[in-house]
């Protein structure tokens, strides 16, 4: 169990969510905490409590809550009734064939994007990531660790940073809590951060750092009640020391670009915008008469790697974001297409 919480507030309620509440309603607002597989782990001003699953399947489009959500609660029947309209809301495409929409958190503040100082730093990656914090409408925030074992943190600092104008980056030793209260601003009252990071750049060594605990599952909201038997959760909001909430969910992990359109144009729009300079409307920039961005990229205007960086996301994104109707339409359409070709090949070759 955690401290007892003053009001909404200490959860991150705010005027947003308030302005999408009847004042004279009965019902209370709880956020979500923590996500079972059957049931949520909710928490209001001096309540705290598991209720039922609300919602049902994203792709049928119908409401479904995941953690961090706003819900209105019906504290006689102990069900939630309404879910408030989110802040910002991370997703993905689950595996497997079907490619059902799975939500992985809500209202989640300031995502933080963890690399290193060393040869782990990837700006594919971080590329990546700021896309689906662009998508989400979520503060990205590059948080750099081993600075103190670099020789020179200040380039990868440079190099972090020239990816995406006005973005912040912190370079940080992640076992000093002197060196990572630089991050403290994002971490207090009220607000939700999330970390992204491969392994091996510090995030566990940074998150463990920031709880001040041994491990974060220490720190979990409430992985059990006193009406069923214990289960571990995978989606958990946990308390930082300066009051704010640190999203743990391994799905945070395994997020690929998937519905995230607007999130590529707004980290590649300088591309983009070269991109409607071109002189035909269906340019694929391959080297077609009157691409601005080869042309841009030939005169040392635009870094050829980043260029691919943007390619391999589009169609990454389009490739995820399309339906399995769709993908199998396609692929009896080239089929049909196929066998027409050669079936006419064959009636070429046949003896006249």
């Amino acid at each position: 169990m955690t401290s007892p919480i003053l009001d909404l507030a200490d959860l991150g309620w705010s005027n947003f969510f308030a302005a999408q509440c009847d004042p004279d309603d009965t019902l209370l607002p709880v956020r979500v905490m923590a996500v079972h597989r059957d049931r949520l782990v909710v928490q209001g001003a001096d309540l705290d409590m598991a209720i039922p699953p609300f919602g049902a399947d994203p792709d049928d489009g119908e409401a479904i809550a995941t953690v961090g959500d706003w819900l209105l609660l019906d504290t006689a029947k102990q069900r939630a009734r309404h879910l408030l309209q989110r802040r910002s809301l991370f997703k993905r495409r689950a595996a497997g064939t079907g490619r059902k929409l799975q939500l992985i958190a809500a209202n989640v503040d300031t995502l933080f994007i963890v690399s290193s100082c060393n040869q782990d730093f990837n700006q594919a990656r971080i590329e990546r990531y700021l896309v689906l914090a662009e998508e989400a409408e979520v503060t990205p925030v590059i948080v750099l660790t081993k600075a103190d074992l670099s020789a020179a943190p200040e380039d990868f600092v440079y190099a972090a940073a020239k990816l995406l104008p006005g973005l912040l980056v912190e370079a940080v030793n992640a076992l000093d809590p002197q060196s990572t209260a630089c991050l403290s601003p994002w971490c207090k009252r009220g607000q939700t951060v999330a970390f992204v990071g491969s392994s091996g750049v510090g995030k566990s060594t940074l998150i463990n750092t920031l709880t001040g605990a041994g491990g974060i599952a220490t720190q979990a909201i409430r992985a059990d009640d006193d009406k069923g038997r214990h289960t571990t959760t995978g989606r958990a909001l946990h308390r930082l020391p300066m009051d704010g909430w640190l999203l743990d969910t391994p799905g945070m992990r395994e997020l690929q670009v998937t519905d995230a359109e607007e999130g590529i144009a707004g980290v590649f729009a300088d591309i983009l915008a070269l991109a409607r300079q071109c002189r035909f409307n269906d340019c694929r920039h391959l080297s077609e008469p009157g691409c601005a961005i080869e042309l841009a990229v030939a005169q040392g205007r635009l870094d050829p790697e980043r260029v691919k960086r943007w390619r391999k996301l589009a169609a990454e994104e389009a490739y995820n974001t399309e339906s399995l109707a769709e993908r199998r339409a396609r692929a009896r359409a080239f089929g049909k297409m196929a066998k027409g070709v050669m079936k006419a090949k064959r009636e070429r070759n046949q003896p006249g």
